[in-house]
């Protein structure tokens, strides 16, 4: 009987990775990754290990959660060293609390490794700390893409200082038109980064009123940030020309 480790792979720059993680891939004999996995991280496991990837596109995920899972119980029945590898945190929406319930289920060694939460390191990274004394103390993170025929109630974030939205691209516009409708003030400043902490980092800040007309293009995966602190941005990345052309331009749309 094997093991499997159910490892976070942080935002995406492999110096983000924790230690154990890190040596976990190089030693790993299977790793089962996700589509959020940076190709920079990906060139970190070890040669000869095998690569399964575990992606999963809109209108399929139930049938390649179950897909993964066969997969996991297959290759920890065997006498490997399985990674099981995903973005971000696996226990903040990663279903790694699933896949690990699933595992003990049936009777398999299974061992969590956290990792750096892109819901915190991403604005970090982009200058937009997520509290800041006088200006938030603090912040919640939503999903924004629930399981089918459920909807979050997005009045229940509305009031919190920070709002961080993760999977939040393709509903962008009805979820800060619901903030909105529940009370959040239109011109609050809101901004999406893209690949954060990646050489493919793109940051479009615009304001909540502007998500909801449609006006911001992002393309996913990105980190959807709404609050106060986003403004911080000016204060603390002062030579970030790109994000400022595009705050501007958006700003007096």
């Amino acid at each position: 009987m094997g093991k499997v480790y159910i490892v976070g792979a942080g935002p995406g720059d492999p110096d983000l990775l924790t230690v154990k993680a890190w040596r976990l891939i190089q030693q790993a004999d299977v790793v089962v990754y996700d589509r959020l996995v940076s190709p920079e991280v990906l060139e970190l496991i070890r040669p000869g290990a095998e690569r399964i990837y575990a992606g999963k596109h809109e209108g399929e995920q139930r049938q390649a959660q179950e897909r993964i899972l066969e997969l996991l119980l297959e290759h920890g029945r065997r006498p490997k060293r399985v990674v099981r590898l995903k973005g971000g945190d696996p226990m903040v929406f990663g279903r790694g609390a699933e896949e690990w319930a699933f595992l003990v289920e049936h009777g398999i060694e299974t061992e969590i490794v956290p990792g750096v939460s892109s819901a915190v390191a991403v604005p970090a990274l982009a200058g937009i700390p997520l509290t800041f004394r006088g200006v938030a103390a603090s912040f919640a993170v939503a999903t924004g893409h629930c399981r089918e025929g459920q909807q979050t109630d997005w009045a229940r974030y509305a009031a919190v200082d920070t709002l961080v939205i993760l999977m939040g691209v393709e509903n962008r516009a009805s979820i800060a038109s619901r903030l909105i409708a529940a009370g959040r003030p239109p011109g609050t400043p809101a901004a999406f980064i893209e690949n954060g902490s990646t050489p493919r980092e793109r940051i479009v800040a615009a304001t909540l009123r502007q998500v909801a007309e449609g006006l911001v293009e992002v393309q996913p995966p990105a980190v959807f940030v709404v609050g106060e602190v986003v403004s911080m941005r000016q204060r603390l990345e002062p030579r970030a020309p790109e994000a400022q052309a595009a705050h501007s331009s958006l700003t007096a749309a």
